[in-house]
């Protein structure tokens, strides 16, 4: 691993979920280095923004009061990336190895939300 993509080490109080966003991104980044010179600036760079979106989802999520909404839009950006692999995957730009490798990260990353949005309504009826 190149010393640019060396994880730092992270807080105690760092969310999991983020670390595991963070890690995506980092694989995600070499994984879109082998992208044909002809899709770098397009397919490549909407991936890019979704991990990005993704990874400003997860903290406004910890930092939001309501968590509601800000659940929902993660949970849509993910479903985005995820079709923006499956794409990319379909149309010969990323390797199925790669891809299969980055969909795992990405099915950990949905099922901890899928657990935070149950928490979170489960939290919501006990309050009414």
């Amino acid at each position: 691993m190149s010393r640019s993509l060396q994880r730092k080490p992270t807080k105690p109080t760092d969310l999991v979920l983020r670390q595991k966003v963070e890690a995506m991104i980092d694989y995600g980044y070499t994984a879109l280095r082998q992208f044909p010179k002809s899709e770098r600036h397009v397919m490549s760079a909407e991936i890019r923004q979704c991990m990005w979106s993704i990874l400003r989802c997860v903290v406004t999520c910890n930092l939001a009061r309501d968590k509601r909404q800000a659940l929902q839009q993660l949970d849509v950006e993910l479903h985005v990336l995820r079709s923006f692999l499956r794409r990319s995957m379909q149309f010969g730009f990323l390797q199925f190895k790669k891809y299969e490798h980055w969909s795992k990260l990405n099915d950990e990353i949905g099922r901890m939300i899928g657990g935070w949005i149950k928490s979170q309504a489960e939290t919501s009826r006990g309050m009414r």
